[in-house]
């Protein structure tokens, strides 16, 4: 498995798993916990999930996906901007402690810019980190200006990694962002990263995904795959899916399959307000 480097050195799978829409039906537990725990065969160990992802049910989840496994697994969760002031952090983050049956969360992100500030939320991760319930802190949606601001603030600087919505349909982040975290040494998490399997099925992907024998969605995660410093966080509920997502890293795209690429979904020309899902 290639890996990314946090800015403290520690490597992370450059694919991991996502869990957002887990956990929102009973019904269908079994199967995402048995998806995970394929991911984790597979080497796919970083997961991904988030105190808002079904009021808390994905992070349920993942503790039940994660048990007896705990140390082969780098768990990433997500405070919302209303519980980020400095004690509400703290808190929210018990609480996911708590539903991920775990005694530490290896990122802890601030799941996009909210009204408390920056200050105060670092300050919260910061509290965490030195009582050993965070390993790591970082943040989700922050565009240049926002990642600018929290520079600014004291601690500011420890951000670890930044979540973003990067997929071929959504490349503007290309523009400004990816080069701005490159430049500070801050990974990206692309979510979505196929654009929740609404990819185009026909024209130039498909067609690039025929050359190398995959599906159009493994050569579109392909694409997120080949950007330096970059993990993707693809979401499924099947196992056979998670073996598919796997099977991405495997393909090695061409020049010539990257400027098709290009032609067909354009990169940006100009700065553009970061999307969102």
């Amino acid at each position: 498995m290639r890996t990314v480097t946090l800015p403290d050195g520690e490597a992370v799978p450059v694919l991991g798993q996502g869990t957002w829409f887990m956990g929102e039906r009973r019904s269908e537990a079994d199967a995402e916990i048995a998806a995970l725990r394929r991911g984790l065969d597979l080497g796919m160990n970083l997961i991904d999930t988030a105190e808002m992802y079904a009021s808390g049910g994905a992070e349920e989840v993942t503790g039940k996906a994660i048990e007896g496994r705990r140390d082969e697994v780098f768990v990433v969760s997500k405070v919302v901007p209303s519980n980020a002031s400095r004690e509400g952090t703290v808190a929210a983050c018990e609480r996911s402690l708590r539903r991920l049956n775990t005694d530490r969360i290896d990122l802890y992100l601030l799941h996009w810019p909210g009204r408390h500030p920056l200050a105060e939320t670092v300050a919260g991760f910061e509290r965490l980190k030195a009582d050993g319930k965070i390993r790591h802190w970082g943040v989700s949606n922050f565009d240049v200006d926002d990642l600018e601001d929290l520079r600014d603030v004291e601690g500011g600087k420890a951000c670890a990694a930044n979540q973003v919505l990067y997929n071929l349909t959504r490349r503007g982040p290309e523009f400004d962002l990816l080069p701005w975290c490159r430049e500070h040494a801050v990974p990206v998490m692309a979510y979505s990263p196929i654009e929740q399997g609404r990819l185009p099925s026909r024209g130039a992907l498909a067609e690039v995904a025929a050359r190398h024998g995959s599906t159009p969605f493994q050569a579109g995660l392909a694409w997120v795959l080949r950007q330096p410093g970059t993990i993707a966080i693809p979401k499924s509920s099947r196992q056979d899916h998670v073996e598919a997502n796997r099977k991405a890293l495997d393909i090695t795209l061409s020049e010539d399959d990257m400027a098709a690429l290009d032609r067909a979904f354009a990169p940006p020309r100009s700065k553009q307000p970061l999307a969102m899902l």
